[in-house]
């Protein structure tokens, strides 16, 4: 079973959670994360290079030195403030009709280490590497990792009591996303979570966040071995993650454009495609209006957007292992079939022909990178599916790249977890 507790977050006072809070450090770049940094925004400590003039590089100690010194100051000036006692709290983000509820906690690093905090995606040494010397130079998880759990009926009503309550924190962001933050003070239901959780919940699941669960896993691992006298309570033995049932999260498409047909023309790669797919095109341009774009209906239906027109490509049978966790994925069976047979892109981590687009953008902008000459092809994906990634990290198994699109991100900067607790 999962090993959770509850933790004293440091978070910004109820009139400054709009300026304060910011997107992760991870979605967008340098330049736009200083065009869209406020005076109290968290991204002064996340992406601190903003903070030079001209942009210094991210990596350099002198950037790492001002994320520290913003820390120490944006807690001194009070936009962010420790509660004073071990809390439990409740994340809830709403985009359209849609809302998920996790749990905002500490996970065991310990977990991570024996497979009970499961993934399903390989992680990069150098990202792990990064992601380290933020938590290592600031002594904390100034962002949370995103973690799925199996559907648990009393957590559920814990959630459902806790959303009657008025929320600590609501808000919009700039993509009209909603954010609602509830503190559960309570000691007897902080106690409650934790049991059921320790109890009856057997495994949390990576949704986002692969490379700060292992880096958090790997500092507490290099501060264990550092400390002579470790006792296994230290604070830094903990981290941040913000946990959401099953039920509540819904997986995008993860999209795919490739720059050229590997020197087929449309008509030849048509034909080719026909093999392995039963083809049909759906809409092309009419009357000077652009052709309407075509949405994959099922799994291993995709659509394909190419010379202006939107085709339904339908894997045929005996193509794909319904036995086999990752065989089965629509985005294997693309770079099987198609990717990898007919356009030669072999490894889709290195490939500079290939570049993926997540669903949150829609189908429109596949047709836009077509049509400005910038790519030759667009592949649209039916979603994955939470089943298939809890079937997939149950299994020990590892999704190809760019599988999974989870959106609303978390808001950073509602909840930062300090080592020195």
């Amino acid at each position: 079973m999962v090993r959770v507790k509850a933790f004293a977050a440091i978070r910004p006072p109820k009139n400054l959670v709009t300026e304060v809070a910011a997107p992760p450090y991870d979605v967008m770049n340098s330049a736009e994360a200083k065009q869209m940094a406020g005076e109290k925004s968290l991204l002064h400590i996340t992406r601190p290079e903003i903070d030079f003039e001209p942009i210094a590089d991210e990596h350099s100690q002198p950037v790492y030195d001002k994320a520290v010194e913003n820390f120490k100051l944006w807690k001194l000036r009070g936009w962010l403030v420790q509660d004073e006692k071990p809390c439990y709290y409740v994340y809830a983000q709403t985009m359209g009709m849609r809302t998920q509820y996790g749990f905002v906690l500490c996970a065991h690093t310990d977990d991570y280490a024996e497979g009970i905090i499961k993934k399903h995606e390989l992680t990069r040494k150098d990202k792990e590497d990064d992601r380290m010397v933020h938590v290592r130079i600031q002594n904390a998880n100034i962002e949370p990792v995103f973690f799925a759990y199996k559907d648990n009926a009393e957590l559920g009503s814990i959630i459902s009591a806790t959303v009657a309550g008025e929320p600590e924190y609501r808000f919009t962001d700039e993509n009209k996303f909603v954010h609602t933050f509830w503190v559960i003070r309570d000691d007897e239901t902080i106690a409650r979570v934790t049991r059921l959780f320790n109890t009856q919940v057997d495994a949390f699941y990576v949704a986002d966040g692969h490379h700060r669960t292992a880096a958090a896993a790997r500092v507490g691992a290099e501060k264990r071995a550092q400390n002579p006298n470790h006792t296994g309570e230290e604070e830094y033995n903990w981290f941040m993650a913000v946990c959401f049932p099953q039920s509540h999260l819904a997986i995008l498409d993860y999209n795919r454009v490739v720059k050229d047909l590997n020197g087929m023309d449309e008509k030849t790669f048509l034909q080719a495609l026909e093999e392995d797919f039963k083809v049909t095109l759906v809409s092309e341009p009419m009357y000077g209006r652009a052709a309407k774009p075509y949405e994959p209906v099922d799994l291993h239906n995709f659509s394909m957007y190419l010379g202006g027109k939107w085709y339904s490509l339908t894997a045929r049978e005996g193509r794909y292992d319904d036995e086999d966790p990752i065989g089965v994925l629509d985005v294997t069976i693309l770079s099987n079939l198609v990717l990898d047979k007919l356009l030669g892109i072999k490894d889709l981590r290195t490939d500079k022909r290939i570049d993926f687009v997540g669903g949150i953008r829609g189908l429109g902008e596949l047709s836009r990178r077509v049509d400005s000459g910038e790519m030759k092809v667009a592949f649209a994906l039916y979603p994955v599916s939470m089943d298939q990634l809890i079937r997939i990290a149950d299994t020990g198994n590892i999704m190809p790249p760019k599988t999974t699109w989870f959106e609303p991100k978390l808001r950073s900067g509602l909840a930062i977890h300090s080592l020195d607790e």
